[in-house]
């Protein structure tokens, strides 16, 4: 029966029962490929709750005190208060080009939106698709400067100033430093993994593989972090996402195992630039995992550019002990269009992509952000390309489709169940 239909006596039953305090339940990581959430169980109360709310007026979107994230290597993890309600979704609002044509409302007819409105909205989709473009694409710009600098000197500058500009900028915000052993613990593993280990390993194997490909099997993180979420916190994928890591698995084996047969017979797979980057996935991966146990001793924006700063000095470190070519005298031999790269992958691949991502996910919904996951390794695709001529060969394009249908999969329950 329809709200408006029910006797008064019913209604003002509903309007006296009083609202339960929202469930709270542990923080939720999820990263822009793999969103996890949890539900309370219906009930009677709850169902008398739904009734009176569909009666009500749309209810605001969830403030941003809701939701903290935290930048892990090329990704941000967030964390979802699923007892928050009225999480509105990221993708551009409608804008005004359909309204009632009758006075019950039935029918609907085409208005043409504003020039204002229609450009709003192209603005929203670049904010939602920038991050994407900006990891993507500093893949290809740390491929095409790695020669002339070194892979550490790169993965070096790729997280100092973007750390400290993370850290200046939350310190003008007024986030409070990470205070007492356990956070500068917490923050300086989370740093040396999902930091160091995850940019050292990217940049030493860019050395030995495509961006474009590297960029697919580091965006199969998501795989291990369904496992490791199962294994350490009893999380479930269901059997669709059982079934995505099966197909996730073959999907690597077909991007990394035809790299190794050009390479020759003498190449195995512990010293391809395949298993570094694997490597790398799966440092990403730890860090995913590890944000639960930083976020609850730090901010999550000064643990971001802390962690990018404490992980950035060992990596400059080995770059010296490896006298990479910009720290052996050769400095002076870079371009402007190699400056140009470096700034373009610390700026916008780290500090600028966070900061946008972090501003979407505060607004709303995530799911639209993890359905745009395939685009990382799209653009990192395209660009390297038509800038530095890379290729896939037709067993590597079925190998990076099915991984990337895998990583749907894993994420199917999450994404449809907040739809």
């Amino acid at each position: 029966m329809p709200a408006a239909a029910r006797p008064a006596s019913a209604s003002l039953l509903l309007l006296l029962l009083p609202l339960p305090s929202p469930p709270r339940f542990p923080p939720l990581c999820s990263t822009r490929s793999s969103l996890r959430a949890l539900a309370p169980a219906p009930t009677r109360r709850s169902a008398a709750v739904r009734a009176r709310r569909e009666s009500s007026p749309p209810s605001p979107p969830a403030p941003a005190d809701s939701l903290d994230c935290v930048g892990t290597a090329s990704d941000v993890e967030c964390f979802v208060d699923a007892g928050a309600e009225g999480a509105a979704p990221l993708l551009p609002a409608r804008s005004p080009a359909a309204s009632k044509v009758d006075g019950d409302g039935e029918g609907e007819a085409a208005v043409p939106a504003s020039p204002a409105a229609s450009g709003k909205e192209l603005w929203e989709w670049a904010s939602l698709v920038s991050p994407f473009f900006f990891w993507g694409t500093a893949m290809v710009a740390m491929k095409g400067v790695i020669p002339r600098t070194g892979p550490f000197f790169v993965a070096a500058l790729r997280l100092l100033p973007a750390g400290a500009l993370l850290v200046a900028f939350a310190a003008a915000r007024g986030r409070k430093q990470p205070s007492g052993w356990e956070a500068w613990l917490a923050v300086a593993a989370f740093g040396l993994i999902d930091a160091a280990c995850f940019q050292g390993f990217l940049a030493e194997g860019l050395q030995k593989t495509s961006a474009g490909l590297g960029s697919v099997i580091i965006d199969s993180q998501p795989l291990t972090v369904a496992i490791l979420a199962s294994l350490l916190f009893g999380e479930s994928i269901g059997a669709i996402g059982a079934g995505g890591l099966v197909l996730g698995v073959a999907g690597l084996l077909l991007l990394e195992v035809p790299a190794l047969s050009l390479e020759g017979n003498d190449a195995t797979i512990w010293g391809s630039g395949e298993w570094l980057m694997f490597l790398s996935a799966q440092s990403m991966a730890v860090g995913t995992i590890m944000v639960r146990w930083v976020s609850k001793y730090s901010d999550p924006i000064m643990a971001t550019g802390w962690h990018m700063i404490i992980g950035g000095l060992p990596l400059l470190v080995i770059s010296v002990l490896n006298r990479d070519p910009a720290l052996s005298g050769h400095i002076q031999e870079l371009t402007w269009s190699d400056i140009l790269a470096l700034g373009y992958t610390s700026i916008f691949g780290s500090a600028i992509s966070y900061g946008v991502y972090f501003y979407n996910a505060t607004r709303g919904s995530l799911t639209t952000l993890s359905s745009l996951t395939f685009l990382t390794p799209m653009f990192a695709s395209i660009f390297g390309y038509l800038y530095l001529g890379e290729t896939f060969s037709p067993v590597q394009v079925g190998g990076a489709l099915l991984t990337l249908v895998a990583i749907y999969m894993v994420n199917y329950r999450s994404i449809v169940g907040e739809k």
